[in-house]
Parts: C-alpha cells; sequence; structure tokens
C-alpha cells in the first residue's frame, strides 16, 4: 500500500469519503495547475495566490465541494471560475464534460495550457461572465461556483438541469457558506450549509487584467 498524498490525507481529515473524489485528487497533480513560483506549496492544503488579484481553492475544499456535487460519471458539469484550471482537472475525473468560465482573459489562456500539457481534453475553456452561464451548451446536470456571492445568478439556475446540484459559497465575499442548492421544479430549494470558508467576490463582467507585480 503506497503512501497517500498529502491533499488526499488533508481531504479525508475534512470529511471526504468518495473514493472517486480521493482518487481525482490524487491524480491530478496540482504543482501544474500553480504558477511556478509557488510550486513548493502545491502539495500543502492552503490557498495558492495567481495573477489578476485571484486565489486558488485549497484542495480539501475542492474535493468538499466537488464530492457534494454526487457525480456518477456521465455529467456534463459547469464550473465558474476557472483560475488556471485545477478543480476543471479534478471535475474531468469525474464527469463526462466541464464547461469553465474564466473572467480574466490571462487566467483562461493559462488554464487552457495547463490542462492541455495535462492531456486532458474533456474541458471546454470560456473566457466571458460566470454570471451568465453559457447557454449553448445548457443545460448541465451540476454547476459549481468558485466565488462568493449573496445571491444565486438567475441564469445559473434557468441552465442547471431539472434534479441538478449547485454548490456555491454564499454571501459578499471574505467569509461566507458553501451551499449546496438542488433544483425541483424549475427552481433551487433552500440549500443545505455544507462548510464555512473564505472566497474571492462573484463579480459580472470581464476581468480588469492587472499587470505583474
Amino acid at each position: 500500500m503506497g503512501i497517500e498524498s498529502p491533499l488526499v490525507a488533508a481531504s479525508r481529515r475534512t470529511g471526504v469519503r468518495d473514493a472517486r473524489v480521493l482518487d481525482a485528487i490524487a491524480t491530478i497533480e496540482r504543482e501544474a495547475f500553480v504558477p511556478t513560483s509557488f510550486r513548493f506549496l502545491a502539495q500543502n492544503d492552503t490557498p495558492i495566490r495567481i495573477p489578476d488579484g485571484q486565489v486558488t481553492t485549497q484542495p480539501s475544499l475542492v474535493a468538499r465541494m466537488v464530492e457534494a456535487l454526487r457525480l456518477e460519471g456521465d455529467e456534463r458539469v459547469l464550473e465558474v471560475g476557472t483560475g488556471l484550471g485545477y478543480q476543471a482537472a479534478v471535475l474531468s475525473r469525474l464527469c463526462a464534460e466541464v464547461v469553465t468560465i474564466e473572467r480574466f482573459a490571462g487566467l483562461a489562456e493559462g488554464a487552457r495550457r495547463n490542462l492541455r500539457d495535462a492531456g486532458i481534453t474533456t474541458v471546454t475553456v470560456i473566457h466571458g461572465d460566470g454570471t451568465l452561464g453559457h447557454p449553448p451548451l445548457a443545460p448541465y446536470d451540476a454547476i459549481v461556483v468558485a466565488a462568493a456571492s449573496p445571491d444565486v445568478s438567475p441564469p445559473l439556475v434557468e441552465q442547471l438541469a431539472e434534479g441538478g446540484i449547485l454548490v456555491q459559497p454564499m454571501g459578499p465575499g471574505g467569509a461566507e457558506v458553501v451551499t449546496v442548492f438542488h433544483k425541483r421544479g424549475g427552481a433551487l430549494d433552500s440549500g443545505s450549509e455544507l462548510v464555512g470558508a473564505r472566497f474571492v467576490s462573484l463579480v459580472s463582467g470581464p476581468g480588469e487584467e492587472r499587470a505583474p507585480t
């Protein structure tokens, strides 16, 4: 029996039990999805700063949010907030197709490059406004939002398939509760709380690129 990776061990400690999710965390090399200067932190269960003032989600929280989607393998999943592609890569091991939206053009291109270099071909990266979703490929069996908002964007609700699951941090950004919603009768239920967390805010419109510091 091999030694368990630090990120798998951290995910287990937070309560993740789905073997497929744990295998995805073990399989995807986080080093390939963070800036070169921060690769030494890739096996730490911590957020990592990426360009344009953004921050990655810590891997154990990625695992918890992805596990909450209850994926079986044949789904199409929408991700809002691509970053450099790590969560999309994890999702690609758990479903048939991932559509992911990133508002910063540089990050979107970086994610495409990282996913291509990792040999992942089932993820479509779109540069656009995540609050609007991506109607051409809707409906989505599940949606995961990697940024915080006090409300769920109506277009995301519309594009979620009946019976589908949506996971989103609810709050203004900075201190919120990751909440799991189910769509029934054309609307989301009141949701159930998964875990408290800190996320960047969900912002509509194109991202304003920042000069490197």
